[in-house]
């Protein structure tokens, strides 16, 4: 592209290419035919293509121009909603809530931990799952209202955010009924001996997992492990081994998928967090996650 293309070149190019013909595309849009030939060739000219050629009586899209055209009806068909979109904000005004998720986060976790806001009748909330050094850098540059981690913002002084906690969960083990006799005798001294699932190393969690696993004396057979505690759960239940999880969401684990608790990891805590950017959070969707001081 040898320079920045008008918007308003690209309109008269779609128009064009919906009429079949220029002519009438200018009588569409009430204007000369010389003026619309002359915004489409601006348009080519900035794109470096061309983009329509004769064929019989009319027009069609070259190769450029099909490639433009699927753009411009994205972009126009977009434009085309925009007025009632804001009527819709107009009448019916939203609560919105941007939450980063870090990948390390149990998901079954962020639905308890999100669950005081979720009976908001005019909530719009927007959920992004990311690294948590990426997600703390958006909310740096406040695109997202609040971050829920697996553990607090570290230290640095170029970055000025807040964690605040909200709770803890002791970790138990959870098996699918293949696994669940096996693992349960002897426990904890049974994982060395059946297939285990763990969270992936990033995960705070797993820095915890692998001291008690030292502390215990034992080496597990590590069949998998998960950036995503939902894949771990799913590949968990369909047999693939037994997997660790926060117990606070016990009866919701065995309800979906299907397992049974074997034993607990004594000493062992999932830590939850919700991280702002300032020390007193003003959200007021925020400040319902937190608990009462």
């Amino acid at each position: 592209m040898t320079q920045a293309f008008s918007y308003r070149h690209l309109y008269y190019f779609w128009v064009v290419a919906k009429e079949g013909g220029v002519a009438r595309a200018a009588d569409r849009l009430g204007m000369a035919v010389q003026t619309v030939s002359t915004q489409v060739r601006e348009l080519e000219r900035s794109l470096g293509h061309t983009l329509l050629k004769p064929q019989g009586r009319g027009l069609v899209l070259t190769e450029a121009g099909t490639a433009a055209m699927q753009q411009a009806d994205l972009i126009f068909q977009l434009g085309e909603q925009l007025p009632a979109i804001v009527q819709a904000a107009i009448t019916t005004p939203s609560v919105r809530l941007s939450v980063g998720i870090s990948d390390g986060l149990p998901k079954l976790v962020v639905r308890r931990l999100l669950q005081p806001v979720i009976q908001e009748p005019r909530l719009r909330l927007l959920c992004l799952e990311d690294g948590f050094d990426g997600l703390l850098a958006k909310l740096a540059l406040h695109r997202l209202d609040v971050v829920l981690a697996d553990r607090p913002a570290p230290p640095n002084p170029n970055l000025k955010v807040y964690s605040h906690s909200l709770g803890s969960s002791a970790v138990a083990w959870y098996a699918p009924p293949a696994w669940y006799a096996a693992s349960r005798k002897d426990f904890p001294q049974s994982l060395a001996h059946v297939p285990v699932l763990l969270p992936a190393p990033q995960a705070a969690v797993r820095t915890l997992l692998d001291h008690w696993f030292e502390q215990q004396g034992i080496r597990p057979q590590v069949a998998g492990e998960f950036d995503d505690s939902a894949l771990l759960k799913t590949f968990g239940a369909s047999g693939m081994g037994v997997f660790p999880a926060a117990q606070v969401v016990h009866d919701e684990l065995v309800a979906r998928y299907g397992v049974k608790r074997i034993g607990v990891s004594e000493g062992v805590e999932e830590h939850f967090y919700a991280i702002g950017t300032q020390k007193k959070i003003l959200h007021p969707l925020v400040q319902r996650l937190l608990p009462v001081e």
